[in-house]
């Protein structure tokens, strides 16, 4: 069974990185999509990994990194 798993990294600066492992396909975007919002709704910049365009085998979806815009006003 393989694990997926959502790392939230906030920099020095406020900025704050999301990145998914161990899921392909584009459902990690549903899966992040609560926690974008509660950052602050604004998506500066989406990388999706080369697993982000693969069809889903076994319900478990990947893609790359997510920025969101700085929690710090």
């Amino acid at each position: 069974m393989k694990i997926e798993e959502i790392e939230v990294t906030i920099d020095a600066q406020g900025r704050v990185s999301v990145q998914v492992r161990g899921v392909k396909g584009k459902a990690c975007l549903s899966l992040t999509e609560a926690l974008e919002e509660a950052l602050g709704g604004e998506v500066i910049q989406r990388e999706m990994t080369a697993e982000a365009h693969e069809t889903p085998t076994s319900g478990v979806q990947e893609v790359g990194r997510v920025e969101v815009g700085s929690t710090k006003k």
